[in-house]
């Protein structure tokens, strides 16, 4: 059997593995609240639910949602304006941009998680190595909606 093979007939026994699965499963990330929806409708091109045409498309709110809650570890515990506001950056930022962030692993290494939104939310306010001044209210009005005092828990969420 080529190693190949043998790799793709071991992938089905990892599935019984439950330690292993959890590990690997992907969460669904709880709904955002009323101030982000309110914020997501600043930007101009936000759609909800927008259909994938193939090219460049930009994030729903729900894989925003998703990214942000899989990219986050359990350690980490944000109300739902802190992750709101995440939800937002990441709609406009992308999945991929957000999960390979200085902000994410920042979190995750355990600073706290004010402390990291103020000094990495501004910094993101740049296109093709431009100060852009939308992006500098987005990120301003991310920070604002993080800051927000809020006891409603968001993350982590039980998967």
């Amino acid at each position: 059997m080529s190693p190949s093979k043998a790799v793709l007939a071991f992938i089905p026994v990892l599935a019984f593995i439950p330690a292993l699965a959890i590990a690997v499963a992907a969460c669904t990330g709880p709904p955002v609240n009323i101030s982000t929806l309110d914020l997501l409708k600043g930007f101009e091109t936000m759609e909800p639910d927008p259909y994938d045409d193939g090219f460049e498309t930009r994030p729903s709110a729900t894989s925003a949602q998703d990214a942000v809650s899989n990219a986050l570890t359990d350690t980490v515990t944000l109300n739902d304006n802190q992750y709101g506001a995440l939800v937002s950056w990441t709609f406009n930022a992308g999945n991929g941009n957000m999960e390979y962030s200085n902000l994410v692993r920042r979190m995750n290494g355990g600073e706290d998680v004010v402390a990291v939104a103020n000094d990495e939310l501004p910094l993101w306010n740049k296109a093709n190595g431009k100060v852009i001044n939308g992006l500098v209210w987005g990120r301003k009005a991310e920070v604002d909606l993080f800051n927000a005092p809020s006891n409603v828990g968001a993350l982590p969420v039980p998967c």
